[in-house]
């Protein structure tokens, strides 16, 4: 029996012009500030949606400082607004509790979620994936069949390995890749830019570690004003203006060029 849910996923995205997921295969690599401050970053240009689908660990409603805003039922579910920028997450249905979901679980809170979000007209909607390389992104790649992705690692050649990994899944089933940010970086080392380029897939740029990220949080401008979001900005810029890679090809947004 065919899901009814599935046509009203189509009809609620059919007004996204670009879908961005940021994932990484791996946790602890700083994919939600990137979603975030990539979504703030965006939102000065564009209409923007940031949607997190972290399930295990949710936290760019904290980024955002978010907490007293929550959804509103019309038809559905509109997105609170903060900081120009339509925010939905998997929050509102756990809470702070612990979410254990699996296999068929997980399928269904990605069809619900995105069945019952109204985003209305959008430039970009940017999603903060979960680790792995599982149920999740295969649902996630399914579903949102406009689907465009920033991979992020660390220098570490072991968070690389994983990386790596989703890099080789999303080429084999023919997903837009944008490009690679590398975060959190110390000292000066091509490592990741080299590997990047054996892909075929830009490398977007490098990021290193600033202590003042963690004071940032819940502090958007502060955020925004960190050299980690000076770079997202630059990283912003160039995504809007080039599009992506798709068997090789440049895959360009005709509203952004």
């Amino acid at each position: 029996m065919i899901d009814p849910r599935l046509a009203i996923i189509d009809e609620r995205l059919k007004k996204i012009k670009r879908i961005i997921s940021v994932g990484s295969g791996k946790g602890g690599v700083g994919k939600s500030m990137v979603s975030s401050a990539l979504a703030l970053a965006l939102s000065k240009k564009y209409k923007v949606g940031l949607l997190d689908l972290d399930f295990y660990g949710p936290s760019s409603h904290l980024i955002l400082n978010a907490g007293n805003l929550y959804p509103e039922e019309k038809n559905g579910i509109l997105p609170p607004k903060i900081n120009k920028i339509k925010f939905m997450s998997i929050i509102y249905y756990t809470k702070d509790n612990p979410s254990p979901f699996k296999g068929a679980d997980i399928s269904n809170a990605i069809i619900e979620l995105l069945a019952i979000t109204i985003w209305h007209n959008l430039d970009f909607l940017i999603i903060d994936m979960p680790p792995g390389i599982g149920e999740e992104v295969l649902n996630v790649i399914h579903f949102m069949k406009k689907n465009e992705f920033i991979i992020v690692t660390t220098p570490s050649k072991l968070s690389w390995e994983t990386v790596r990994k989703l890099l080789l899944l999303l080429k084999e089933i023919g997903v837009p890749i944008i490009g690679v940010v590398e975060n959190m970086k110390f000292e000066k080392n091509d490592f990741i830019k080299n590997e990047t380029e054996k892909f075929g897939i830009p490398y977007l740029g490098e990021i290193y570690f600033d202590a003042g990220i963690e004071k940032s949080i819940g502090n958007t401008s502060m955020l925004m004003n960190t050299n980690f979001g000076k770079k997202i900005e630059e990283i912003a810029e160039s995504i809007a203006n080039k599009g992506s890679i798709k068997h090789g090809l440049i895959r360009h947004s005709k509203s952004f060029k």
